[in-house]
């Protein structure tokens, strides 16, 4: 299949104005989840666009319902970075439990003074309760991982019972509710819909443990985060640990990072060279087998 293709070669975002102009008569699209793939992008491409393909396994970034009414194709490149946000998730648990970014500044910083019973103390994994929000592939990797630290039990809550998934890791489903008030430890890692936007909110939060930790490797708007800086300003909860915020980059002057207990990241669960070369090749592959008229190595369903 031969391509005539245009890049934006710049690690910054394409500025909307420029990808507008761009896309004009393109029959295909590969894009990442910075560019907001919707009815105006998709009436300035044309009538000749037959596939978006995007270097995500998250596509809250794709207006589905305006793709699907001009019957165009999506690939996305699930599987190929489920072992790297599970990786990085446990290393952002740990981190926020056992006070780890903390601790190197004390270190670093002249707060290191002789042994203190209590001090830096945090919350162990051993004997716990892991609650998981959003079961999938990536939610099973993550249990699969804590799964050596003796965590007691397994609880998740999702649209549907997953019995498949859940049996793999021995997971019990349980009302949101029940997620909220048994978890000493919530990952979050459903994908961001209408109905999951803001669904970590005061009510949930409220309903936590004193010691609970909190982890979110999804994304940013499944999270309300006035509700989250007041739960850990006031000791609601023990701690938070973010990969993802909203918006993206998190302004530096944003409450969330004046709090010790709360450790962010800049959205770089994915961020291994093995991971981003995969899906790099599987958006490309996907690309070009929808431009050929051929079933995508891995196509989301309209």
């Amino acid at each position: 299949c031969w391509v005539q293709f245009e890049m934006w070669d710049s690690d910054d975002p394409v500025p909307r104005v420029e990808l507008l102009k761009r896309v004009k008569g393109c029959e295909g699209i590969l894009c990442v989840l910075t560019e907001k793939i919707d009815a105006q992008l998709l009436n300035a491409a044309g009538p000749n666009l037959k596939v978006v393909s995007t270097m995500s396994v998250g596509f809250d970034h794709l207006s589905l319902d305006e793709l699907k009414k001009r019957g165009i194709r999506v690939g996305y490149t699930p599987d190929v970075l489920t072992d790297c946000v599970a990786e990085l998730t446990v290393a952002l648990l740990l981190a926020t439990s056992r006070r780890l970014i903390e601790a190197t500044h004390e270190a670093k910083t002249g707060g290191w003074g002789t042994w203190r019973t209590l001090w830096l103390c945090g919350h162990e994994l051993a004997n716990s309760t892991v609650g998981i929000l959003g079961l999938g592939r990536i939610g099973v990797a993550i249990a699969e991982r804590l799964k050596p630290f003796k965590v007691k039990k397994f609880i998740y809550t999702d649209v549907a019972l997953r019995p498949e998934l859940a049996n793999m890791i021995e997971a019990e489903y349980v009302s949101l509710d029940e997620l909220a008030k048994q978890s000493d430890f919530l990952a979050i890692c459903c994908a961001l819909t209408p109905e999951t936007y803001g669904i970590c909110n005061w009510n949930l939060f409220s309903k936590m443990k004193k010691n609970a930790i909190f982890i979110n490797t999804s994304r940013g708007g499944v999270v309300n985060q006035e509700d989250l800086y007041e739960a850990l300003s006031t000791g609601l909860i023990a701690g938070a640990g973010l990969d993802v915020t909203t918006p993206e980059p998190l302004p530096t002057h944003h409450p969330l990072f004046t709090l010790k207990n709360c450790v962010i990241l800049p959205h770089v669960a994915s961020a291994s060279y093995t991971t981003r070369n995969s899906m790099s090749a599987l958006a490309a592959n996907n690309l070009l087998a929808g431009l050929r008229g051929e079933p995508m190595p891995k196509e989301l369903k309209l």
